[in-house]
């Protein structure tokens, strides 16, 4: 089985135990890491059906689709798995900032000597 997950031609995504596995966002033009966030089932057939980025929200408990109510939707070029499928790697354009603070990626600090740095 495991041999089929890592080195096979089917899509199993590997969920925790809350059904979840993580998911990383970069942009297809520059490469740069826009969010990390969780699908379930749910969330990745919905992502794969619409063309656009869907999530489920741990702390809403409920299923969003990436700017729905910012307009700031992330259109998925590419989805791939990594090696035992316990995480996806969604590449996409972006319509607009990823982050809900408005900075175009949530990572938008490094972590210094003194604290948090803003880098964007």
């Amino acid at each position: 089985m495991a041999d089929d997950r890592e080195q096979g031609s089917i899509f199993q995504p590997k969920f925790d135990a809350a059904g979840l596995v993580t998911a990383v966002v970069t942009d297809r033009a520059s490469g740069a890491l826009l969010m990390v966030a969780h699908m379930n089932a749910e969330a990745i057939a919905a992502t794969r059906s619409s063309g656009e980025a869907t999530f489920f929200s741990r702390s809403r408990g409920r299923l969003w689709r990436k700017g729905e109510t910012s307009g700031n939707v992330l259109r998925v070029v590419e989805m791939r798995v990594d090696c035992d499928q316990d995480a996806l790697w969604i590449v996409a354009d972006a319509a607009g900032p990823a982050c809900h603070t408005g900075a175009t990626s949530c990572f938008y600090r490094r972590v210094g000597a003194d604290g948090l740095e803003r880098v964007d």
